[in-house]
């Protein structure tokens, strides 16, 4: 038995919150308030599923969303993809989140890695973004025309994004750090009018120039008419004589009255993109309307966020929490935001933010906690973090040492979220609920208005313990509004829909709890499959990666004697330490704590392991290489080099 099975079934929670507590949060208001007659929040979640046009409006209604939202609650289709939630609202997203809701004047609080700090109040933003919406109508950019930012994580990519927003333009981003290839793979297919871009970033204490690539990346759009450069390492960067400055855009048209041109609640709000580790990236299309709800419902409800709170979440422009964190503006909230290395100079540092700036939802990745863990730091020890309410915990599953840790090392009184979605919905499927117990490595409930299913391969719902794929069986407002330049919505069936009749399919790959909650064994096109039985390799990071000697691990299923063999990869702690000890040690511990199945066939050292620009590890990417089959989009990856440390291994070879 694992030790996740062992603490499932010792039904003892690491954190419970009092009734006072509960009393108090956003969702246990929100049920007060719309259904008093549900019980609990599993009653409230019920009724989500079952009446899910009132549901969606009562949320449109309880979060003061700005707009009409017609009188129709849904719009049923035969095709799933089809369903529309208030299919006759008209709203301007800018404008939502740039709306007075109560809360603190400060709507950003900027910090780099230099130790500089900006803030801008609510007024401030709505003037900036006035000022760059009318410099974006001066150059014909209208409603429907993409804008595209390739940009450090910033105020003024913030700006950019509501600016377009507000005057019905589509926004498209990727981070800085993405190569000429990358930036050209995804804007090349969306065509934007405007590009949005830095002279350079800063990362781990380096400044990194880009203008040089800048002038490559124009070069192959042809689409773009006018390209804007901030300043970074700069004030004022010497560029191309065809390229304009951000700040005389904002000295022009500064004064600009503001705008919000009043758009269906179906018209696009940006353009999300794939991992592309495949091939070039999918183009996913996301409707105004559709996220906005989707995003006051797990910012309020789930995520307990209130419009006196501050909130941060480590991400850059080119992964959906980037998207996710603007709309935290909607909330009447501050957004924190951090440009550069979480661990630059030391692990202190996000933690030093939390102090400053009383930051009351703290959130970061599941391998940022392991590392911080690993490296034996105890924030409790060095910072008052008494202002956290909630961490919250995506991109990979966390581990059941991960949660205790938080508890032990952070806080124990935070309420622990485990969150998964995806780029696909630009939110989550299964979430935290602040009125329930947290038990270690389980996410705790199903998204509000998300009829979450666990099936198996037969189509059938798995019973609690049972592994299988992750469904949604209804529809929900935030489906892509389709993928760009998807003839017929072949692709975009193809990605969701041909796994199961009828449903959304993940592509996740977990089981349900005794406790109602959920634990994802990672994606179900990475699972590997011994001898026929599918294992999910989340199952094997959990208990390799808990050796002191192990930093990460990645494994993979090699084609082998008309078989599958798992092959495992770890990167150690002290380079070159792999040694027969140690793998026996992994080979028994692995037999233990998961099973026979699970122990891989060979393992091997690395120096490192490849990861999207989100750090998430690439199990099929590296399954590719393996194989000596070429990885169809290495840009995609933040180490490309990292794929060189799978060929040549003398053990692989059949």
């Amino acid at each position: 038995m694992t030790d996740v099975e062992q603490s499932r079934q010792s039904g003892t929670p690491l954190w419970a919150p009092a009734p006072t507590r509960v009393a108090a949060t956003e969702i246990e208001r929100f049920r007060r308030d719309v259904r008093p007659e549900a019980s609990d929040t599993a009653e409230l979640w019920q009724w989500s599923v079952d009446e899910p046009g009132p549901f969606w409006k009562s949320v449109w209604d309880w979060s003061g969303i700005v707009g009409e939202p017609g009188e129709r609650l849904e719009e049923p289709a035969e095709v799933f993809r089809h369903h529309r939630f208030l299919p006759d609202a008209t709203l301007n997203f800018a404008e939502n989140l740039l709306a007075d809701r109560g809360g603190s004047s400060t709507a950003i609080i900027a910090i780099d890695e230099n130790g500089s700090e900006r803030q801008f109040s609510r007024q401030e933003l709505r003037e900036q973004t006035a000022a760059m919406a009318a410099a974006f109508v001066e150059r014909g950019v209208g409603p429907g025309d993409r804008v595209a930012a390739w940009m450090p994580h910033r105020v003024e990519t913030i700006v950019a994004f509501l600016a377009a927003s507000a005057i019905g333009a589509v926004f498209t981003s990727t981070s800085s750090d993405f190569g000429t290839d990358g930036v050209v793979d995804r804007f090349g297919q969306t065509e934007p009018k405007v590009l949005v871009a830095a002279d350079g970033y800063r990362y781990g204490g380096r400044e990194f120039a880009t203008l040089s690539r800048l002038d490559d990346i124009v070069s192959q759009l042809d689409s773009v008419e006018t390209v804007v450069v901030v300043g970074v390492l700069d004030e004022r960067p010497d560029t191309h004589p065809d390229y304009v400055h951000w700040t005389d855009l904002m000295v022009e048209h500064q004064g600009a009255a503001e705008q919000y041109v009043q758009l269906p609640g179906d018209h696009p709000i940006y353009v999300l993109y794939s991992s592309g580790t495949t091939g070039k990236p999918k183009c996913i299309v996301h409707r105004a309307g559709g996220v906005l709800l989707k995003h006051m419902t797990e910012q309020r409800l789930h995520s307990d966020i209130r419009p006196d709170d501050a909130v941060f979440y480590f991400t850059t422009c080119g992964w959906m929490m980037w998207n996710w964190l603007v709309s935290v503006l909607g909330t009447g909230a501050t957004i924190v935001l951090y440009d550069g290395n979480p661990a630059y100079p030391s692990m202190s540092t996000l933690f030093e933010l939390v102090e400053k700036h009383a930051i009351s939802l703290f959130g970061v990745s599941a391998k940022f906690i392991d590392s911080v863990m690993k490296s034996g730091y105890r924030p409790l020890d060095h910072h008052d973090l008494a202002s956290i309410r909630t961490i919250c915990s995506t991109g990979s599953p966390l581990s059941q040492e991960g949660f205790a840790w938080v508890y032990d090392a952070i806080s124990p009184e935070v309420h622990l979220a485990s969150i998964s979605g995806g780029t696909d919905l630009c939110g989550c499927l299964v979430t935290s609920d602040p009125t329930r117990p947290v038990f270690a490595g389980e996410i705790q409930a199903k998204g509000l208005g998300m009829d979450i299913v666990v099936l198996d391969d037969n189509g059938e719902p798995c019973p609690p313990g049972e592994k299988g794929e992750l469904v949604c069986a209804k529809p929900f407002p935030s489906m892509p509004l389709e993928f760009w330049n998807d003839d017929d919505d072949a692709r975009y069936q193809a990605a969701y829909f041909e796994r199961f009749d009828g449903v959304w399919a993940h592509g996740d790959y977990a089981a349900w709890t005794d406790n109602d909650g959920m634990i994802i064994y990672g994606r179900s096109d990475a699972t590997l499959n011994a001898s026929g039985v599918r294992i999910g390799t989340a199952e094997i990071y959990r208990v390799v990666e808990r050796h002191e000697s192990v930093a990460e691990a990645i494994a993979i299923a090699q084609e082998w004697d008309n078989d599958t063999r798992i092959v495992l990869f770890v990167k150690m702690t002290e380079p070159g330490t792999l040694n027969g000890e140690i793998v026996d040690e992994l080979r028994r511990e692995l037999r233990a704590k998961a099973s026979p199945r699970h122990v891989p066939a060979v393992v091997l050292e690395v120096p490192d392991i490849p990861r999207t620009r989100s750090g998430k590890i690439v199990e099929l990417a590296v399954t590719e290489v393996v194989h000596g089959r070429p990885v169809k989009n290495a840009e995609a990856l933040a180490n490309a080099e990292a794929l060189a440390h799978f060929t040549g291994h003398r053990e692989l070879e059949c």
